[in-house]
């Protein structure tokens, strides 16, 4: 027994022995992951984010393919079919079906430290607590573009749409149903978020009123600047492409954030959780969130993003312009665009039916 218990004791001494020999070294250095040779970006057509990606591909040796959709629907879909793309951009009011469907990864921020660069007002919204699987875009507002030559008084809130002055030269859209029933509801003073039926009724029924007086646009890639430019519309739900387009073309163009409140949009970057190149994603996503490439891609696209340090980077002309910044008191009653709940969805989707079919 005495010859055992000396056995345990010099086997546990050359255990201790043998441990502190491995801890007085350096700890061992992790490997870092090897970097994709090229990476898939899923984006609506014609964003001008493409212009910094040749920096990317210099500094770090990944390609960058640009693969375009022409709706958020229409991306959805491919990314919920196992479409495989490693970052795409998704409008805030699609993200949570995307994350309950186990179609997003969550992100590692140890892997993006410049998210610190995005504004507090960005983070830990609703559709996303704390961001595992967004990191906010670009953002917008969305209002009335208006032929001001062709006004016969200042068109100033979304109800000037249904004067009957302007009936058939109004322009609208017949595939954006939350921005087209939430002009409604912001008419009538609801929420464009409401999912209450009664409200929902009204809309339906404001809607009805104004589809033979309107001009419907019924394919998301166009916009309606021709139809103010030729003079066919005097106005027309639109944001600020619409206008830039229209200017180019008719200086008399303006936009309205109308007084009922201008409805919100954002667009996120997001990892798909069946991208084969998460660690390389995460990379490209920390570098078009340092200041000055944030900046580029603002001064490219002239739209803002939730980019706080990239302010100082962004072309004074783009950043003086209310139409991609508005002021303080244009955003006095503005409202995100959020998702639905299950329910509201459903209401919404037979709510727009029966508008589309009548």
């Amino acid at each position: 027994m005495f010859s055992k218990v000396i056995c345990l004791l010099l086997s546990f001494s050359v255990l201790v022995i043998l441990t502190a020999c491995n801890t007085s070294g350096p700890p061992p250095t992790a490997t870092p992951p090897t970097l994709a040779d090229e990476l898939i970006f899923y984006d609506w057509s014609g964003d001008k984010i493409d212009t910094v990606f040749d920096a990317f591909t210099r500094e770090y040796g990944v390609k960058i393919t640009y693969v375009s959709f022409e709706s958020t629907e229409e991306a959805v879909a491919n990314i919920a079919a196992g479409q495989v793309y490693d970052v795409a951009i998704i409008e805030n009011q699609f993200i949570p079906s995307l994350i309950d469907q186990g179609s997003l990864a969550e992100i590692d921020f140890h892997n993006v430290s410049n998210f610190k660069n995005i504004s507090a007002n960005f983070r830990d919204l609703a559709y996303d607590p704390k961001n595992k699987h967004t990191i906010p875009y670009t953002w917008g507002t969305t209002g009335l573009v208006v032929r001001s030559d062709l006004a016969d008084e200042p068109i100033t809130r979304w109800a000037d749409m249904w004067n009957p002055h302007y009936a058939g030269k109004v322009a609208n859209w017949a595939v954006t149903p939350r921005y087209t029933l939430g002009a409604a509801l912001r008419s009538l003073g609801y929420s464009v978020n409401s999912e209450d039926p009664a409200e929902l009724e009204q809309a339906l029924d404001r809607l009805r009123e104004l589809k033979p007086n309107s001009i419907w646009v019924t394919d998301e890639a166009h916009s309606t600047a021709p139809l103010l430019v030729s003079g066919e519309a005097v106005m027309a739900l639109g944001w600020s492409e619409d206008v830039w387009l229209a200017q180019a073309e008719n200086e008399n163009i303006v936009y309205v954030l109308p007084e009922e409140g201008t409805i919100l949009w954002g667009d996120n970057f997001v990892i798909p959780a069946n991208s084969p190149n998460k660690y390389t994603a995460e990379l490209f996503l920390n570098f078009l969130l340092r200041p000055e490439i944030s900046a580029r891609i603002v001064n490219g696209n002239y739209y803002p993003m939730a980019n706080e340090a990239a302010r100082e980077f962004i072309d004074p002309g783009i950043l003086n312009d209310p139409v991609v910044f508005p002021t303080n008191d244009e955003m006095k009653n503005a409202t995100l665009l959020l998702p639905l709940s299950p329910a509201g969805q459903e209401l919404y989707d037979e709510i727009w039916a029966r508008f589309l079919e009548q």
